[in-house]
């Protein structure tokens, strides 16, 4: 696609990637009070129903923590499809121990995509914002 490294707006019509960790893969244990799998996967459902009536165009890859099946997973949706966008979520990057697995998918994502670009949101619920600092409104 090589879509240019620049500030430039990308098109409304841009395919994005949306990557995060499944709500199956954590350990809930270490979160804090109110956050538990069922509320996760509202949040994200609630997220993926925002971003549809923005009029964004997105295809999901939730993922789980091992660094080999989130690669493989990602590769197996930039086969399927030309994105010019892709988003890690929050829970990727922000928890230490998936400091690899982050690694891992921006070097496949350079790799497999070159010229595609990135964006980050920290939860859920901001995931329109974040796209929209990169897709024309």
């Amino acid at each position: 696609m090589g879509w240019p490294t620049t500030s430039h707006l990308l098109p409304r019509d841009t395919k994005i990637l949306t990557i995060g960790l499944h709500p199956g893969a954590l350990d809930y244990s270490r979160m804090p009070d109110g956050v538990d799998e069922a509320a996760l996967t509202a949040r994200i459902d609630a997220a993926r129903t925002a971003l549809r009536e923005a009029g964004f165009d997105v295809v999901q890859c939730l993922i789980d923590t091992s660094p080999d099946r989130a690669e493989e997973a990602v590769r197996k949706r930039l086969q399927e499809h030309e994105f010019g966008l892709a988003m890690i979520g929050g829970g990727v990057r922000m928890l230490p121990e998936n400091t690899l697995l982050f690694e891992r998918l921006v070097n496949v994502l350079s790799e497999a995509a070159p010229g595609i670009r990135l964006c980050f949101n920290s939860a859920p619920e901001n995931t329109v914002e974040a796209l929209g600092r990169w897709i024309e409104a």
